[in-house]
């Protein structure tokens, strides 16, 4: 990644920035429901990294959700222009992702795998990457 473009971000009114200290952990396409309804797309490409690498400027909203495995997620987005940005999660502890589509430059993301594939919709191809019916489970 660039060292400028691709570690900001922000959402489309420019009221809600932030900058990314390093690389993310991981990038990932998640086809659960929840995040189909947050995108309004067939699927969300979020990056996954960690809380303490994100610097965050203004105000973001929290709607509190439950995931398809029964977790709590706390759903961010722009309280000025509604732009989803960011979702939080309890395991692991201190990891977050952000809706990759919110970065300044994208050219340079991969998504690794898929997850959440038994909601997914049925033309959406999945390609060469490994896909798990949820999430991977670590071993």
């Amino acid at each position: 990644m660039s060292e400028d473009e691709t570690r900001s971000g922000g959402c489309l009114c420019g009221k809600v920035r932030y900058t990314l200290a390093e690389d993310p952990v991981m990038c990932v396409t998640c086809h659960c429901k929840n995040c189909q309804r947050q995108a309004g797309s067939a699927l969300s490409i979020i990056i996954g990294v960690r809380e303490d690498a994100i610097a965050i400027s203004g105000a973001v909203k929290t709607y509190d959700d439950t995931a398809d495995s029964g977790a709590p997620v706390h759903r961010q987005f722009c309280d000025t222009c509604g732009s989803a940005l960011f979702t939080r999660i309890d395991h692991p502890p201190g990891l977050m992702f952000v809706k990759a589509g919110t970065l300044d430059d994208t050219s340079k993301l991969a998504p690794a795998f898929h997850c959440w594939t038994k909601s997914k919709q049925d033309w959406v191809p999945l390609g060469d990457i490994p896909a798990y019916d949820t999430v991977p489970q670590q071993g």
